[in-house]
């Protein structure tokens, strides 16, 4: 199953929010899908539902038009759209016939994510009883109650403590198992990288990177060399002290030392020179940029 979209534009007036859109996803993987807000991200989630059409352009599933009679898709919305003063589970039932999903099944599969989710006392309660926790659980039963084929999930993890985080944690990785397509929206760089192993970044409209996460920080510089030992000190002093002509650079912060090579290539001139102190090293790598980073280097210039 693949998700396409294909050169895909869209103004609402003279505001031109998203400027041809290329890019592809496959079943059993998320694809991360970051932006600043007004990035155009919740327009193209919408394009892709449905919900608008596109001014140009077109969305495909297995190069034939998304028939949305016959594939389901799960959106949990960052701004939670549930009924507080409902009972949860009427409600629940509601939103799975809206999708064709008798009232049986709909329960079954209810009562499966209510247990996984370790909320079952709450199936008959009014959602505004809940915590703001417990209530973004509930949105996600209802995301994912006609088994969708496509989960769209925007910021899923908002307000969720540790261990409910642990428990949607577990959700996303049996949909990515279960082959289902996940397109992943959040601000929250860890989650990005647990789950997805390409990314698009959005800008004004448009898509200025995307592809393999691994890939893009690989293409960065890999001059940098980050020491972690408890004789950090130590290892900078003599690492700084001594002619080592292809060091430009050393730093400590705490355990850490960050030792910047004139060249890449010198890792192993570096790695013989460490090997000669006689510290104890915990562990020794390239120091890669963090998502966080090359998000903000792609994105701070949006207007």
């Amino acid at each position: 199953m693949i998700l396409s979209v294909n050169n895909v534009s869209k103004a609402f007036g003279e505001k031109q929010v998203l400027k041809g859109l290329s890019f592809s996803c496959e079943g059993g993987k998320a694809l991360g899908i970051l932006g600043r807000n007004g990035a155009g991200k919740t327009t193209m989630i919408r394009i892709i539902m449905g919900v608008f059409n596109a001014d140009s352009g077109n969305v495909t599933l297995d190069g034939e038009p998304v028939n949305n009679r016959k594939i389901k898709i799960g959106y949990l919305p960052e701004e939670r759209g549930l009924y507080p003063k409902k009972k949860i589970m009427e409600q629940l039932i509601y939103f799975a016939a809206l999708q064709g999903i008798d009232k049986k099944t709909a329960i079954l599969n209810a009562d499966g994510l209510f247990k996984k989710l370790q909320i079952e006392e709450y199936k008959n309660v009014r959602l505004d009883t809940l915590s703001k926790g417990n209530q973004q659980k509930v949105q996600l039963i209802a995301t994912l109650i006609a088994n969708p084929d496509i989960v769209i999930l925007d910021e899923p993890f908002s307000g969720l403590d540790p261990v409910n985080a642990s428990l949607l944690k577990d959700i996303v990785k049996d949909l990515i198992g279960n082959g289902k397509l996940v397109l992943f929206s959040s601000h929250q760089m860890n989650y990005i990288e647990e789950f997805c192993n390409d990314i698009l970044i959005l800008n004004g409209g448009q898509i200025v990177l995307g592809g393999s996460i691994k890939e893009i920080k690989h293409g960065y510089a890999r001059n940098i060399i980050e020491i972690r030992s408890e004789n950090a000190g130590a290892i900078a002093n003599a690492l700084s002290s001594s002619n080592y002509s292809y060091i430009k650079r050393v730093s400590v912060d705490g355990n850490t030392v960050l030792v910047t090579l004139a060249d890449e290539n010198e890792k192993n001139r570096l790695l013989e020179a460490l090997s000669h102190m006689g510290n104890q090293i915990d562990e020794i790598k390239v120091k890669e940029p963090t998502l966080n980073e090359i998000f903000v280097q792609f994105t701070e210039g949006q207007v």
